[in-house]
């Protein structure tokens, strides 16, 4: 018999630990690298994290207010609704389902399979079939196996997941901090906190064309376009943040809870981000040449190959092989395996209950409002897992993953307009926490994306067309489909 209601099993910890542990998947351990290459300066890589982390909270700063007065199932959907209707939150809606949540979701599970080779090179080493440009492995499949298993422990019960995620978020914030403080320690002694930080604000560009890589000094327009795309790196890495919204039917006392648990998840996230890209300027030289050939892990190598042109972009390993030698590889790779499946487990949990809410609006399966005997709305859940697991064998994770952050950048903005909007839209509604330094930080947050997003759309057009595109194809399904069956209800 199914239930009618969700089961408040959350409290401000685990409510923290979905934040936390939904943001920090395996961007912290390899977007640096493409990052030093755009930028070619350890202090601008370190002001943009740290721009990255402001924006984060500022976004998170402001949803605590629409979380408190609509602490419902569905999050971010429900405040887009509330304040523009329901096209604008159809949109939302669809974008997340058909990229921004399942497309992470595939993207996530596939990189646990990748790093699981690390043990069964089997998994990656073999292709098992390929089509056009696309190749597919025993990750690909082992990603799917990670998404059938989230699935299946999730619609027994939500104190099921959130165990999982309390153990695996636990896990990674100890594991990222002890590699924090080792690195740092070492760094001290390393030299390369001198190296790195001397001339630390001297920016260049190191672009791979038809004659090889060309490094070019920066103007300070080059610069600001850089930081203005390269920081989609650090903020996919800092995404998913908003995920706690959607399971806010899920958390005792949300009006309290949900604001806290958005600041405190952001804000450690932030801290341990910063201070990651701090300790791999001290293990290793931020400038490096690339790799020709096989690479093996020595001393030697790693060094030549700096931050920079870490093998793989995996910079993470290439701390950990100063750090640890030898057994860099495996440290690295079950601190990823953990870190993804943590991420992945918050992101299932959290997804399907937004889509839970758009099916009670009449804007998804019918089927998705309806919860099973745990409180759990497992139709959601598995139409969820189906189309992730789809898209585990598109190939196309980095387009994936560009698509699901700018079409985030684009709805937070969205959202937070609507929090001005609803502030004049409903003067008297109980607010049982206000965004704090209202109206400057909501302002700023929407100047800080809207800058990012009118970059990125001109100078990596077509990056975000796609993007646009996805988000826009949503307007006939929502007429044609939707709209309909509303008028007929």
């Amino acid at each position: 018999m199914e239930e009618n209601t969700t089961k408040k099993s959350l409290g401000l910890l685990d409510a923290t630990f979905l934040v936390a542990g939904s943001m920090i998947g395996s961007g912290i351990f390899i977007v640096s690298s493409e990052m030093a290459r755009d930028l070619g300066s350890s202090g601008w890589l370190l002001f943009t994290w740290l721009l990255t982390g402001i924006i984060t909270l500022f976004g998170a700063l402001s949803y605590g207010e629409l979380a408190a007065m609509f602490p419902k199932a569905g999050g971010q959907f429900v405040y887009i609704r509330e304040a523009w209707g329901k096209l604008p939150s159809f949109l939302y809606g669809w974008t997340t389902f058909s990229v921004i949540q399942t497309g992470v979701i595939a993207a996530v599970a596939v990189a646990f399979g990748k790093f699981a080779g690390v043990f069964f090179p089997v998994l990656v080493d073999k292709t098992l079939f390929e089509y056009g440009t696309v190749k597919i492995n025993g990750a690909n499949f082992v990603g799917v196996g990670t998404i059938l298993i989230l699935t299946i422990i999730n619609v027994r019960g939500i104190n099921y997941g959130k165990i999982i995620q309390a153990i695996f978020t636990s896990s990674k914030l100890v594991a990222l901090a002890v590699l924090i403080i080792a690195g740092i320690i070492v760094g001290f002694y390393s030299g390369f906190f001198d190296e790195n930080f001397h001339d630390m604000w001297e920016a260049t560009s190191t672009k791979k064309e038809a004659g090889g890589w060309i490094t070019t000094d920066l103007t300070a327009v080059g610069l600001m376009i850089v930081l203005s795309t390269t920081i989609i790196n650090s903020l996919f890495s800092s995404d998913a943040w908003n995920n706690v919204t959607f399971i806010a039917g899920d958390i005792r006392n949300p009006e309290r809870n949900l604001p806290r648990a958005l600041f405190l998840g952001t804000f450690i996230v932030t801290i341990l981000y910063i201070l990651a890209n701090v300790a791999y300027l001290g293990l290793l030289p931020l400038h490096g040449t690339p790799f020709e050939g096989d690479f093996v892990y020595t001393r030697e190598a790693v060094q030549s190959t700096g931050i920079q042109f870490a093998s793989s972009d995996r910079v993470g390993t290439s701390a950990a092989y100063m750090l640890f030698g030898n057994v860099a590889n495996m440290l690295m790779a079950i601190l990823i395996m953990i870190s993804t499946f943590g991420c992945n487990n918050g992101l299932i949990m959290a997804g399907s209950r937004l889509f839970y809410a758009m099916s009670k609006d009449g804007l998804f399966f019918k089927k998705a409002s309806n919860l099973n005997r745990f409180g759990v709305p497992a139709w959601a859940m598995w139409i969820q897992a189906l189309w992730s697991i789809i898209l585990c064998f598109s190939g196309s994770y980095g387009i994936l993953i560009k698509f699901a952050t700018f079409g985030s950048m684009v709805f937070y903005i969205v959202t937070i307009l609507g929090l001005f909007r609803l502030r004049r839209k409903m003067p008297d509604a109980n607010r049982p926490y206000k965004a704090f330094g209202y109206p400057v930080i909501p302002f700023m947050y929407l100047v800080f994306a809207a800058v990012i997003c009118v970059s990125l759309t001109v100078f990596t057009f077509w990056d975000t067309f796609g993007s646009i595109v996805l988000i826009l194809t949503g307007v006939p399904i929502y007429y044609l489909v939707f709209e309909k069956k509303q008028e007929v209800g």
